[in-house]
């Protein structure tokens, strides 16, 4: 045992040191990456069309058969609340897969409040969320859940909305970290802010000490399989929704997005090894009134964005920096009226001679108002080779596959707290950062504590040495039976 763990060490630091060793050598593999990532882009097609034709094929009219694959799913059934875990069946994507809290009990919330994060209460949202077996999560009546601390959710859980008008705000909103199979359904989050530099409770066993969070509406860290699905989000201090730190297998679905400068970052830094295996799918979505930018910005990774409805943004709408694969089918853009502001895409503190090779593909796409796409990669590559033989849905048939965007039964913007923006007055500057920064931020603080200092970027060989951390840790997670030495390393 000694033995094995001698040599896994010894590895490690060959890995490190040696000048052959680079990122690209190294083949880093997420868990729950899907190694077919353009067979995913189709899947999501094909699903469209099957939907699409059999509303077509009955000639439904209601807005229960609307084509959008997801909501046919589970929403045509008047009895669905009496079987809520027929939800998990219906992601798709990266995605797909999700269990969420499938087979676990119905964990119902009767209180709204948050007195204390390190002891919660039975009855509210942060009891159920740290528990550590499959929790399906609803709720009494309406609430407002005002948060003291970031919300730290555990694995194998569903939050689902559905049947009450559930608002989520206040200090530190929703933290996925290194976590699996989360659904988040059906909720309002808002008005997210900073707070931390206390302790929290992270499973009914555990409370430790955290950092000062960024005020992230969701922030995704380490984590693989999570689907967050008909949610309205808006007016928060850093990112509504952020995915950094080798997460993958990830769908978001059928959102409303509003109020806000940086919408929506994929991956930690151009440096970060393990983002490479990023996958994401942004399906059915509405990008709506007074957003800026980012809708997503990505950083290396496969990212699907399709038949998605942006109507709005004042700088651009999708971003990115250091090659990252963007695969734009089926979307409606309708660029702003500022003449500076028409083009769809942005690459990010790069010229052209870099990113000329990228593959950044537009397919089916409509733009309007002098929209326009700049794609790159054409010939250069075969990556997309599955994905271009698929006619993409047209966008014409958006308003059907977006028109329950957002909470279902309820206002998709919330305006409760004032009229400011966040976002746009020095927010932006944790994990994932601002442009004007290159986004290395304040992430080290967020999660150790320092909360203080910012570091600067670490070197090459840093940045592979934690890569092989968190792929042992991320392992050792996913992998009940990793040999003990594996696990010894770890503690």
């Amino acid at each position: 045992m000694l033995l094995n763990t001698c040599i896994l060490l010894e590895c490690l630091f060959f890995l490190i040191f040696s000048s052959s060793a680079t990122i690209s050598s190294l083949n880093l593999t997420l868990p729950h990456q899907h190694p077919d990532p353009d067979a995913v882009a189709q899947d999501v097609q094909r699903r469209v069309n099957v939907s699409l034709s059999r509303r077509q094929a009955l000639a439904i009219n209601a807005q229960c058969q609307t084509g959008n694959p997801i909501d046919d799913c589970w929403h045509c059934d008047p009895n669905w609340a009496a079987n809520r875990q027929r939800l998990a069946d219906c992601s798709v994507g990266f995605a797909q897969g999700t269990l969420g809290g499938k087979g676990g009990q119905i964990y119902v919330v009767t209180d709204s409040s948050d007195s204390d994060p390190a002891n919660p209460t039975p009855g509210t949202l942060r009891h159920a969320v740290i528990q550590t077996e499959p929790i399906w999560i609803t709720f009494a009546s309406n609430m407002l859940i005002k948060l003291k601390h970031e919300l730290i959710i555990n694995s194998y859980k569903t939050i689902d909305g559905r049947g009450a008008n559930v608002e989520i705000t206040g200090n530190g909103c929703l933290t996925l970290q290194y976590v699996s199979h989360v659904i988040i359904h059906n909720v309002h989050i808002h008005h997210c802010k900073p707070s931390g530099n206390t302790m929290i409770a992270s499973s009914p066993t555990h409370v430790g000490y955290r950092g000062k969070s960024d005020g992230d509406g969701i922030s995704i860290f380490g984590s693989q399989k999570i689907w967050v699905d008909h949610c309205s989000l808006s007016y928060c201090t850093d990112g509504l929704i952020d995915a950094i730190m080798g997460s993958t297998g990830i769908t978001i679905s059928n959102n409303y997005f509003s109020h806000h400068n940086e919408v929506m970052l994929l991956g930690h830094n151009d440096k970060y090894a393990l983002d490479m295996g990023m996958q994401v799918t942004i399906a059915f979505n509405h990008f709506g009134v007074a957003l800026v930018q980012r809708m997503p910005r990505c950083r290396r990774g496969y990212i699907h964005v399709v038949n998605n409805d942006f109507t709005s943004w004042e700088m651009y709408a999708i971003g990115g920096s250091a090659n990252p694969t963007i695969n734009s089918q089926g979307n409606r853009y309708t660029a702003p009226p500022d003449d500076n502001a028409k083009e769809v895409t942005k690459r990010v503190e790069t010229d052209e001679s870099e990113w000329a090779g990228w593959n950044w593909r537009t397919e089916g796409d409509v733009m309007v108002n002098g929209a326009f796409f700049v794609p790159s990669g054409v010939g250069l590559s075969t990556q997309y080779a599955k994905a271009s033989s698929v006619e993409p849905k047209s966008a014409a048939l958006i308003d059907r596959l977006t028109m329950n965007a957002g909470v279902f039964g309820g206002p998709r913007d919330d305006e409760g707290e004032g009229n400011s923006y966040p976002g746009f007055s020095g927010g932006g500057s944790g994990s994932g950062g601002t442009n004007r920064n290159n986004g290395d931020g304040d992430f080290f603080g967020m999660v150790f504590g320092s909360g203080a200092s910012r570091l600067p970027p670490p070197s090459p060989s840093t940045s592979i040495f934690l890569s092989l951390l968190i792929i042992l840790i991320l392992y050792t997670i996913t992998n009940h039976d990793a040999p003990l030495s594996l696990q010894l390393l770890l503690l």
